[in-house]
């Protein structure tokens, strides 16, 4: 059975649907993410699975149990928001300490339980600061701690990173997994930030406009998007209009951008036609470039012009036209001991990749 189960739950702000028919299943021990644009739900979601917002109609069970309509209070669980809601007024042991007090734990207990969180965050030698004293990081860290102190059925946590610099953030990425893992508290974790869903999560549920467009795992998302949307929104995607030339067993022949022509294999070739309109898309990762005509067997291969580049560092990010003038993304990895050489602006390459390292979408 299912550690969280959300059934049917639907929510209406005025005309606005912002939960539309949502069905979830969380596992124990799972860090799951709810990832979508501003808008779309997401936190709406969370809030009332932490009993802030009551839904219109559908249940929410936890272990078994119907918390639909409890108060937020009496829910096994707890929730951290950006602001980290620390007591300015406590240190960080009675911070963390807070719950096990209101429990009426034993002294020596909630002492032993409050250090060994400590240590997993790294902030024993901060026992004694108050809030003001500490970083962002640190702040965060605490709240975490807090949050975990009474080992919870489950964790919420609502875009707890946004407020963090981009080094810290990952830092905190690591630090997170690391926890969740140690403790084996189920996370709900939202954020509209794709990388750092693709980072942390064992499974993601991308929503738009109150629905939930896929759920899987992070490298069938990124890998397999179903719609348009997904392959837009989850990192960057090469998305070309094409049209279904012929089939044959399950082999589609594609015409892509109005001047490629290829043919890719799919899983069932019955849920298309003939003449079909879609998007072919491919990740800029997928496609390699060269100036002299590669020698591989089973990739497809064609020509285009240098438009410009973007240095990353890790990585080169090249821009190319077509020769009717659509755009498309390469990215190379500068994995070269020596400095990284571009290719020319306005210069003509070879570009090839496997038809089959992208997808045929029809949504």
């Amino acid at each position: 059975m299912a550690l969280l189960e959300i059934q049917q739950v639907d929510k209406m702000f005025g005309d606005n649907h912002v939960v539309n028919n949502i069905s979830i299943s969380i596992n124990q021990g799972e860090f799951f993410t709810l990832l979508g644009p501003s808008g779309c739900g997401k936190t709406t979601l969370l809030r009332m699975i932490a009993g802030f917002v009551t839904p219109d109609s559908g249940k929410i069970l936890l272990d078994g149990k119907d918390i639909t309509n409890l108060a937020p209070e009496d829910r096994p669980l707890h929730t951290i928001f950006q602001s980290y809601a620390l007591f300015p007024h406590l240190t960080v042991f009675d911070n963390v300490a807070f719950p096990l007090k209101m429990a009426k734990w034993d002294k020596h207990k909630i002492s032993a339980q409050v250090m060994e969180l400590l240590e997993d965050v790294k902030l024993v030698q901060f026992v004694k600061r108050y809030p003001h004293e500490l970083s962002g990081g640190q702040k965060q860290r605490v709240a975490i701690a807090r949050s975990l102190v009474d080992r919870p059925k489950l964790l919420l946590l609502d875009e707890p990173l946004s407020a963090l610099d981009a080094r810290l953030r990952q830092h905190m990425h690591v630090e997170l997994v690391k926890l969740q893992e140690e403790t084996g508290v189920t996370f709900v974790y939202v954020t509209h930030d794709q990388q750092e869903a693709l980072a942390l999560s064992s499974r993601i549920a991308l929503l738009n406009q109150g629905h939930i467009v896929q759920l899987d795992t992070p490298a069938v998302i990124y890998s397999k998007p179903k719609t348009h949307f997904v392959a837009d929104f989850l990192g960057k995607c090469n998305l070309f209009e094409a049209e279904i030339l012929a089939i044959k067993d399950n082999n589609l022949s594609l015409k892509v951008a109005d001047c490629l022509e290829f043919d890719m294999a799919v899983d069932d070739a019955s849920a298309f036609h003939v003449g079909q309109i879609g998007w072919y898309s491919i990740r800029p990762e997928k496609l390699k470039a060269s100036n002299e005509r590669p020698a591989e067997n089973n990739v497809f291969i064609f020509t285009a012009n240098v438009n410009g580049y973007y240095y990353y560092g890790d990585g080169t990010l090249y821009e190319f036209n077509l020769k009717n003038g659509v755009k498309f993304q390469l990215m190379l990895t500068n994995s070269k001991t020596t400095q990284a050489e571009f290719m020319k602006e306005e210069s003509d390459v070879y570009v090839y990749f496997d038809p089959n390292a992208g997808n045929f979408l029809v949504e």
